[in-house]
């Protein structure tokens, strides 16, 4: 089924707001100017799951995993956006196949121009540890011949970039995007994609533990509404047991997705009316299902999640997907995604974990 516009008394809104360019006034820390696209495409998956990318997987090079499309299990909607580019330049984010996103590129954010779980602890350059980039469409298009102002849907981009760097120095050796809006009855259209841009050793043996945070857009499945989530973010792996399978390293897989805070398109903190709506004083943790075949030879992890309310009832299920990346490995980028039905909500969020990191993180 197609997905449809809410209504048009939001359409009317939209254009209400007028059709001002307004530029972010925060200075740039991002100094990677890689696309997050890549020629090696197509629908040649060979693990059951793994998302559509990079064909010829291996640990020698780059692998790239866009959203799941409609035809490969996911929602009407999904995987949608196309041509996922970070234009350093002007602090801008290009996106491509998502109609009413304006006709220009998505510019930082007005209102919430970043998001971290810990907005008050800061790094070296006074910047919050754990910060992800937000961007926005314009909310107007004009017609070239009448001039008149198109409103249009309101899409948003959250962006992430790892802070080690390949041997260039520039180049982000991880990062992700996700794009969304609230602007359909249904989840509407949007895609995310997850990225290395090198190459993985796996150990054999022994244990690691990666830390770091999330952040990420809330739709929903009925009400329209679009929120920002971040959360922190920790991931172990046990790379002696389980067994090694065919074309699997066997290892096991643990975590938690916890710290979740909920905040409104004006940046406003909601966690605590979200979590009332399911007779909770927060968003409950997210767990891990622990198995075999999590972890393929590729350093790329494919598991169940999910999170539990007081009650003990399942509030959220969802997909943990994840790519290892460095000598170490050093770090861990994924994408999660949590349905939930008792509110009918989408939680899709990027995170980067890190092997060598601060406690105070």
């Amino acid at each position: 089924m197609k997905n449809q516009i809410i209504s048009l008394a939001l359409i009317a809104s939209l254009a209400a707001c007028g059709d001002g360019n307004p530029f972010e006034t925060d200075e740039d820390t991002t100094t990677t100017e890689e696309d997050t696209t890549t020629d090696d495409t197509g629908t040649g998956i060979t693990r059951d799951g793994i998302p559509p990318g990079t064909v010829s997987a291996n640990t020698d090079d780059g692998i790239f995993r866009s959203e799941p499309t409609e035809e490969d299990g996911g929602e009407p909607g999904d995987g949608f956006a196309e041509g996922l580019t970070y234009n350093s330049l002007d602090d801008s984010f290009t996106v491509d196949n998502l109609a009413f996103d304006g006709d220009s590129a998505y510019i930082r954010g007005v209102k919430v121009s970043s998001l971290s779980p810990n907005p008050n602890n800061l790094d070296a350059n006074n910047e919050p540890i754990g910060r992800f980039n937000v961007y926005e469409a314009p909310i107007v298009a004009a017609d070239p011949v009448n001039e008149f102002g198109i409103p249009q849907l309101g899409h948003r981009a959250v962006y992430g970039v790892s802070r080690n760097r390949l041997a260039d120095g520039v180049s982000p050796t991880t990062q992700f995007a996700i794009v969304r809006t609230g602007d359909y009855v249904n989840y509407g259209f949007g895609g995310f994609i997850y990225q290395r841009d090198n190459g993985v050793t796996l150990p054999s043996s022994l244990q690691a533990t990666f830390r770091g945070h999330s952040a990420g857009l809330r739709d929903s499945d009925d009400s329209g509404e679009l929120l920002y989530s971040t959360a922190d973010v920790y991931v172990d792996i046990d790379f002696d047991d389980f067994n090694d399978g065919d074309g699997f390293l066997g290892d096991g897989v643990k975590g938690s997705i916890y710290n979740r805070r909920l905040f409104d398109l004006n940046g406003e903190d909601v966690t605590d009316r979200e979590a009332a709506l399911i007779g909770q004083t927060t968003i409950p943790n997210v767990g891990f299902e622990i198995g075999p075949d999590v972890l393929d030879a590729n350093g790329e992890i494919l598991t169940n999640v999910f999170s539990i309310k007081d009650d003990r009832s399942i509030y959220e299920e969802g997909t943990f997907y994840a790519i290892l990346a460095g000598d170490d490995p050093d770090e861990i980028v994924g994408v999660f995604v949590l349905e939930s039905t008792d509110l009918d909500t989408r939680d899709t969020g990027g995170f980067i974990v890190y092997r060598d990191f601060d406690t105070e993180e």
